[in-house]
């Protein structure tokens, strides 16, 4: 049974194709997770998240190619290939449509190798021996020991960079193999540093680029795939409550936060905030929802702190920042950032153009900060509404709300 609001489609043969345009876009969208078909779906729709088909059918050449084919649209770095689970016997089926299709040898470039060839090595069909994922780590911690506190020089960071940027795209792929798990060759904690220093370089790399025009662009981040693997919010949050179940005694579990940080190419800017919190905890009991006040009382002094700055108006700005969390990207194109602006004399030259983009750089770093990270997604100004007291028969008086009580137990 679906999960969405059904739309009432007549299936007859003249209005059934509303309904197929309909389950089609829903499968394009990820709104579905599994669509069970039968002499449908296999050609004419195209949706690049779909990764994997249970096929349960004597398919051949072309219809097969063209069934199999529904799982292989390449989305980004980390879905390079689709699975094919059979239940029939059609191996023989697939080999005879490849070798139709491409050529005798085309069955070595479309289908993947068994894990074996992956993890220790084999040789491509024109006769190169290509590495394994066991021959990738072995140069890792050879050339590049964690034991060392930096890689020093150009080339070194080039190779490095290259070199685990081939191990995560390895990585990726063994993980659709059950025998990759406990099988990784490094531990949870030595992968964190080893993409902490790849995160650094990356910033490196970045600021190097921004300030010379002579850097070749030859150095590539798979920063999709970091994602991937990546720590989230979460995470930290139960390892910070483990620090402070040890009264924040445990300096080991801080070693960790901060190895995890680092290691994330979306908690790195988050970082000051998530120390600012650890500092507090000592005066906390409900380390999780500790963290979602914190997180809104600071956002809100951050945002407070932009639209003074920038003179910008204040509910038009938490509006549009309230909209960018819930799309989950800031919007720049169109006129949504002026309308936040205030009015600039039309003689200033280029200075317009210079302070919007200060605007948008000062919110793109505000979103960077506290996107995904918990706390309301409501960005609206509280009211500060009269409270009243009744002071036994005297004169009802108002007096003005105290202020939010800062965050951390008072004394």
């Amino acid at each position: 049974m679906p999960m969405w609001p059904m739309n009432i489609y007549d299936t007859s043969s003249d209005k059934f194709q509303n309904y197929y345009k309909d389950v089609s876009l829903r499968m394009k969208n990820k709104e579905l997770d599994i669509l069970i078909v039968v002499n449908m779906f296999l050609t004419g729709f195209d949706a690049t998240t779909m990764n994997t088909l249970w096929v349960d059918k004597n398919l051949k050449m072309h219809g097969l190619i063209q069934a199999f084919s529904r799982t292989n649209r390449i989305l980004n770095s980390i879905k390079t290939f689709g699975n094919i689970v059979c239940f029939r016997s059609l191996q023989k089926r697939v080999d005879s449509a490849i070798s139709l299709f491409g050529d005798k040898n085309a069955g070595g470039i479309v289908l993947l190798q068994s894990f074996k060839d992956y993890y220790y090595g084999y040789e491509s069909v024109d006769g190169k021996p290509m590495p394994g994922y066991v021959d990738m780590m072995r140069d890792l911690k050879n050339k590049f020991p964690l034991s060392e506190s930096q890689i020093i020089g150009e080339q070194n960071q080039k190779d490095f960079i290259a070199l685990f940027g081939a191990i995560l795209r390895m990585r990726n792929l063994l993980l659709s193999f059950d025998e990759f798990k406990g099988n990784e060759q490094i531990s949870e904690r030595d992968l964190q540093d080893y993409l902490g220093r790849y995160q650094d370089l990356r910033d490196e790399w970045k600021r190097k680029r921004q300030k010379s025009t002579d850097i070749t662009d030859d150095v590539v981040f798979e920063i999709e795939l970091i994602r991937q693997i990546e720590i989230n919010i979460d995470y930290i949050l139960m390892l910070v409550k483990k620090y402070h179940d040890t009264h924040c005694e445990d300096k080991e579990v801080l070693i960790n936060i901060n190895k995890a940080i680092e290691a994330s190419p979306e908690l790195r800017s988050k970082k000051k905030l998530i120390e600012n919190f650890i500092a507090g905890i000592n005066d906390v009991d409900d380390v999780l929802n500790e963290w979602h006040e914190f997180v809104v009382e600071q956002r809100d002094q951050d945002l407070n702190a932009i639209i003074t700055e920038e003179r910008l108006k204040p509910e038009d700005t938490r509006k549009f920042m309230e909209n960018a969390f819930r799309d989950g990207e800031i919007k720049t194109a169109g006129t949504d950032i002026d309308k936040l602006m205030p009015p600039l004399s039309r003689f200033g030259g280029g200075g317009r153009a210079k302070k919007k983009q200060g605007v948008i750089d000062k919110l793109k770093n505000f979103f960077e900060k506290y996107f995904g990270i918990g706390g309301s997604s409501n960005f609206t100004e509280p009211e500060h509404k009269p409270v009243t007291y009744n002071l036994s028969g005297q004169e009802t008086l108002s007096m003005a709300a105290e202020p939010k009580t800062p965050y951390g137990k008072q004394p």
